[in-house]
């Protein structure tokens, strides 16, 4: 019999559907039917339902409209049409299918809403301290927690009492693991990875960064530029990557072995910079920064072009996605589907 399993993807920047179509991949090889449900519109790559959810911030005062139900939750804002009509129609789906298990990356609210229906829940743990009221809640509600980073990444959580019940699975990156490669002939090329979910980069720090390294070829993608939906050609033909520090990002760097200069975004919970500090202090071939430098440039990109790519491989192995998978298989319960 095939068994219903959901998983809820957050709507703000990209690496939440991504590792979401990699995990639903996998479980769906196993015979699962997965559901996605989002207010972001259905993948074509997807392998099952899609169940489209009303947006429930528009039109939202947080000082008016108390969305944090006295400080227990993240977002509920009072009287709003698009949150009850979100949660009926989870709540329609999980009476219909009866699912067996459904991932949340990532909602507090959401959590709580399957939990409350009697169905079990693995939720996704991102970077930073999360020791706020929702988070901790968030945290103790589901049947298991999911972390993408290697287990070797120590503090990339907080508070540690959350930070030892995470399942650490590894970077999930969209792409196969692909080793360095001959280089393509040309100019040295950087990419500069500005990411979808926020830019705050003074356009003038870009201009100085490309005037100093005249034998570099700059391609920038997303913030104030073009957004690309897939970036594999000119992420892997990069001599160096400069990034944001963002989950899906960073997987995908490693994933094609590229030498990275990581410079974080501001954040809530200082997620971001935790991954930054992190990757810093490691094996990685990583030098991370604390903010976007006005000069020094050409011997950063020096620097840098010099790691060895292939040392991402602690980081991103590729097996992140099967790993996932089996966590939800697990609680889920597998000998029944």
């Amino acid at each position: 019999m095939t068994r219903a399993v959901g998983y809820y993807v957050h709507h703000v920047g990209r690496g939440h559907l991504h590792r979401a179509i990699s995990i639903a991949a996998e479980l769906a090889r196993d015979g699962a039917e997965v559901t996605g449900l989002s207010t972001l519109p259905r993948p074509a790559s997807w392998p099952g339902p899609w169940v489209p959810l009303a947006r429930d911030d528009e039109g939202v005062d947080p000082a008016r409209d108390a969305v944090t139900a006295g400080g227990r939750l993240h977002w509920a804002p009072l009287h709003h049409r698009g949150l009850r009509e979100r949660t009926a129609a989870v709540s329609a789906w999980i009476a219909e299918a009866a699912p067996a298990a459904l991932v949340v990356d990532v909602s507090v609210e959401v959590c709580l809403l399957a939990r409350l229906h009697g169905v079990p829940v693995v939720s996704a743990v991102l970077p930073g301290v999360r020791d706020d009221g929702p988070h901790l809640l968030g945290a103790d509600v589901p049947d298991a927690l999911l972390a993408f980073w290697p287990p070797e990444a120590a503090g990339m959580v907080a508070p540690p009492s959350l930070a030892e019940r995470v399942t650490a699975v590894g970077g999930l990156a969209r792409y196969a693991v692909a080793e360095p490669g001959p280089r393509r002939p040309g100019p040295l090329r950087v990419t500069y990875l500005a990411g979808s979910g926020g830019h705050e980069l003074d356009p003038a720090l870009l201009d100085a960064a490309r005037a100093q390294t005249p034998a570099w070829e700059w391609t920038v993608l997303g913030g104030t530029a073009a957004w690309v939906d897939d970036p594999h050609a000119t992420i892997a033909e990069a001599d160096v990557v400069v990034s944001h520090a963002g989950q899906n990002a960073l997987a995908e760097v490693a994933a094609l072995r590229r030498p990275c200069v990581v410079v974080p975004q501001d954040r809530p919970h200082e997620e971001q910079r935790t991954t930054a500090r992190v990757l810093g202090a490691g094996p990685w071939p990583v030098v991370a920064l604390d903010a976007f430098p006005a000069d020094g440039w050409a011997a950063l990109l020096d620097e840098v072009r010099a790691l060895d790519g292939a040392a991402w491989a602690g980081w991103c192995d590729g097996g992140a996605a099967g790993r996932a998978a089996e966590v939800v298989r697990r609680v889920a319960g597998r000998g029944t589907w």
